[in-house]
């Protein structure tokens, strides 16, 4: 049974003052996914917003920690133990200030970049093997302190790509639920206007 059921889970800060932030395009890909699906149901669950939803008879948990991006780690941990889904099957979908903006890159573990949701859920769980689909947001603009500009709302230029960039993650995640790992990272890694 768990080998068809696939944990996904969207990293941001809850809160409406956050919404449209950098550090917020887990959340927005997990919203897209949701609608893609017209998934239902939202209960809270291990301290995340959680849907569960069918798709090419998978099952889909998606998950927003509402903990705060720092604390993520415990929110995954509850997640991931409760449904008893091997790691394999549980994809961390962040945003990646080293990774330009347009850009998706999807890989099968790694260290948290700097990324401190990405830290937590490594040291909560105990292991770095895990996938992961990080979303490029750029470095931020001069000396800008990278913790300001992760907290920074997309501009209004950036926001027609970042919805291409949100339907690529979708379609990216898909691959990944149907074909495996190695197809979403072929397929889908790279620039969405490439």
């Amino acid at each position: 049974m768990t080998e068809n059921t696939f944990l996904l889970i969207g990293l941001g800060n809850p809160g409406r003052e956050y919404r449209d932030n950098r550090h917020n395009v887990g959340f927005m890909l997990i919203d897209r996914i949701t609608v893609r699906l017209n998934a239902r149901g939202m209960k809270v669950q291990s301290k995340a917003i959680v849907l569960n939803t069918i798709y090419e008879e998978r099952k889909l948990i998606l998950a927003k920690p509402q903990t705060f991006m720092n604390l993520s780690g415990q929110s995954v941990q509850g997640l991931a133990h409760f449904y008893k889904v091997p790691l394999t099957n549980v994809m961390i979908l962040s945003d990646d200030l080293d990774i330009p903006f347009g850009t998706i890159r999807i890989r099968a573990s790694g260290g948290p970049g700097g990324q401190r949701g990405m830290a937590s859920i490594i040291e909560k769980l105990g292991t770095k093997d895990f996938p992961r689909l990080r979303i490029g947001i750029g470095r931020p603009p001069g000396r800008m302190d990278p913790a300001a500009y992760v907290l920074q709302n997309f501009s209004r230029d950036e926001m027609q790509t970042l919805s291409e960039v949100l339907d690529h993650g979708t379609e990216a995640v898909f691959a990944f639920v149907t074909h495996g790992l190695n197809k979403a990272m072929n397929e889908f890694n790279g620039s969405v206007e490439a």
